[in-house]
């Protein structure tokens, strides 16, 4: 028994540490990125009017939750249409990006989701904001940027390195967690677990990419390299992972019903994307 358990922890932390240099640079470049741009990208989305849709949904794309956490902020103080709003949180992939890039080999697979999310978040939005016809009004209301105690008012290296630990430890409880599941019940009892074969896989992984933390796209994008669940079900799930952004749009915007509808609207999209890429055989 023990040395199966070994086995497991060995294995998990030898394939978690083969991503931490990639993890690292990967952070300090985005922390570069946010610390000299960061201001710029938010007052652009403010006042990007009916380009936002298609803006936002770019913005999304960049790795981490913070772009979701601030047009949060910005659709509380309705500085953006709800249509923006929703290719935001639509196109971002939280952790998605950065695993796959500490991963050599996946380049091709990312830019394939990343192209379905972008794709699918304009789309959406521009849908969005031809029903609801409600412009956005750029008021005097405080916008406040989040930064959620991240450290980095210690400098983009500590910061960097902060974050790297942060997401190393997730992904070597999600290796420890799959290792153990696929010795416990098989690959095959696995992918049952996960739908494996049904066309409502997609909707599961919706449901899992609600979860408002980063580990939940990271799970994803494990069950996905490791083959676990499709192609579909993967931007399913990612596209429902706005992160961090669903609880600072909660905290940031009073009107409960309205962050319901959000959040129904964001899981009913992303199942709903999941299950035409399925039928199409994606």
């Amino acid at each position: 028994m023990w040395e199966t358990v070994w086995e497991i922890l060995h294995h998990s932390l030898i394939d978690s540490l083969k991503t931490l240099p990639f993890l690292f640079l990967a952070y300090l470049l985005i922390e570069f990125l946010e610390h000299h741009t960061s201001g710029k990208m938010e007052k652009a989305l403010a006042g990007s009017g009916k380009l936002g849709v298609i803006f936002g949904a770019l913005l999304g794309c960049v790795p981490q939750c913070g772009f979701s956490a601030m047009a949060a902020n910005l659709y509380a103080g309705r500085i953006i249409s709800l249509g923006t709003l929703l290719a935001v949180f639509l196109s971002t992939s939280d952790e998605m990006v950065i695993i796959m890039l500490s991963q050599p080999g996946h380049v091709g697979q990312m830019l394939v989701l990343i192209g379905i999310k972008i794709v699918i978040a304009v789309l959406a939005g521009i849908v969005i904001d031809f029903i609801v016809k409600r412009n956005s009004v750029q008021g005097e209301e405080n916008i406040k940027k989040l930064c959620s105690g991240c450290g980095c008012e210690h400098g983009i290296f500590l910061s960097a390195l902060k974050h790297t630990a942060g997401i190393f430890a997730i992904v070597l409880a999600a290796n420890i967690v799959l290792g153990g599941l696929i010795h416990l019940v098989g690959e095959d009892n696995l992918g049952e677990f996960m739908l494996s074969g049904s066309f409502f896989q997609p909707i599961l992984a919706a449901l899992i990419g609600l979860i408002p933390n980063c580990a939940a796209s990271v799970l994803i994008t494990e069950l996905y390299l490791g083959g676990a669940i499709t192609l579909s079900s993967a931007v399913a799930g990612l596209c429902a992972g706005a992160g961090v952004g669903l609880i600072v749009l909660f905290r940031a915007n009073r009107n409960i019903k309205d962050c319901v509808k959000i959040i129904l609207l964001l899981f009913g999209i992303s199942a709903a994307a999941g299950l035409l890429l399925r039928f199409f055989g994606i």
